[in-house]
This record gives C-alpha cells, structure tokens and sequence, in this order.
C-alpha cells in the first residue's frame, strides 16, 4: 500500500487499520500488525488511539457518521420529488464509491464490530433509513406512490445499494458512472413504474 507523504501520522493511522480491517476482520487485526505495517511502534499507535476499540470507532467517525447528513442535503435540492430521490441515491453511490471499504466494514460485514460499535452503527443506519423514508413519503404525498409499502421500498432501495458495495467490482466493462446510473434507473423505475424525463 502507497501512503501519500502529505498524510498526518493520524491519517495514516486510519488509513492503514481499514485496510487490515477490510482485509482480516476487527478480531484478525491488532494493534502490532498497525504498527508494523505502518513501521512505527505500538506505543505510537497507543499516543493516538486509547485501544482497537478507540481507532475503530474512529475509522466510524472519521467516514460513515455524516452520511445521513450528507444523504439529506442532496434530496434536499430544488426539483419534483422523483427528481430528489435519484439524487438522494446517486449520493449515497458515490459515497459508497468513496468509502467503499469503510461502508462495506460497517453496513455488511457488522459481526466484526464490538457491542459498542454495533449500538454505534445501527444508529447511522437508521437514520439512513429514516432519510430514505422521509423522501418516500414525500414521493407518496406527490402521488408519485400509490397503495406500497415505503418500508419495503426503502428496504429494496438500499439492497440495491448493498449490492453495490458487495459487486460493484464484479462489472469491469462499465464505468463508475454507468454503473450508478443502471442503479439509479432501475431503483426509480421500480418506484414509479416508469421514468421521467431526464432522470437518468
């Protein structure tokens, strides 16, 4: 792995436990395999962080805890409702895409957190989820939604978005982009059963 010289000894910190992280699960990493791989000491490491715990949580802090904040602000643009609600997920793609191995650490493989981060992380997730149903039931006043479950939808959309983050990988022959965009098309597709003009 190739740090960037301009990263802080904190950064590097994180930036390096996520990848043992990702790679070898919360209980598979300690906290010599981070100072080893970062080549400085433990009792370096211990100066930042008080103990795995600490820096896990950190790793939380640092990437997923703004998302429901982040996921708001884009569905809060000016435009009819449908129009918000591909925004709210191509926002959530592309933070996806950013954090991927963060997200995928928290919202996929929870297991490996402790009691602590787990409270931690459903917290994050609900309040994903109650972004998600907050603009569903603006779809559904607009009369956009007719007589279905918001709850299944919401749970639907953010499957997809797992998918994602498990198989975005998996599609080599698409770019980024693309990808979000089939996403983006098949989620509001299955909302309103058809797209509006310019969506995609």
């Amino acid at each position: 792995m190739k740090l960037a010289k301009s990263m802080t000894r904190y950064e590097e910190l994180l930036e390096v436990a996520v990848d043992l992280f990702a790679a070898n699960g919360y209980a598979g990493t300690s906290i010599r395999d981070i100072a080893n791989t970062t080549g400085h000491s433990v009792s370096n490491v211990y100066h930042y962080f008080e103990n795995k715990e600490a820096l896990w949580l950190a790793i939380l802090e640092y990437s997923v805890k703004g998302l429901p904040e982040e996921l708001r602000e884009a569905a809060s643009i000016e435009g009819p409702p449908l129009m918000r609600f591909g925004e709210l997920v191509r926002a959530h793609l592309e933070a996806s895409n950013r954090h991927h191995r963060e997200i995928r650490i928290f919202f996929i493989e929870e297991e490996r957190l402790s009691a602590k981060g787990k409270r931690i992380n459903m917290q994050t997730q609900k309040a994903i989820f109650d972004v998600y149903m907050e603009q569903l039931s603006l779809l559904e006043t607009a009369g956009v939604i007719q007589g279905r479950s918001l709850r299944v939808l919401a749970f639907n959309v953010l499957g997809n978005i797992n998918w994602y983050l498990r198989w975005h990988n998996r599609v080599p022959d698409m770019t980024t982009r693309d990808i979000h965009s089939e996403i983006i098309g098949y989620v509001l597709g299955g909302i309103a059963g058809q797209l509006p003009e310019g969506t995609m």
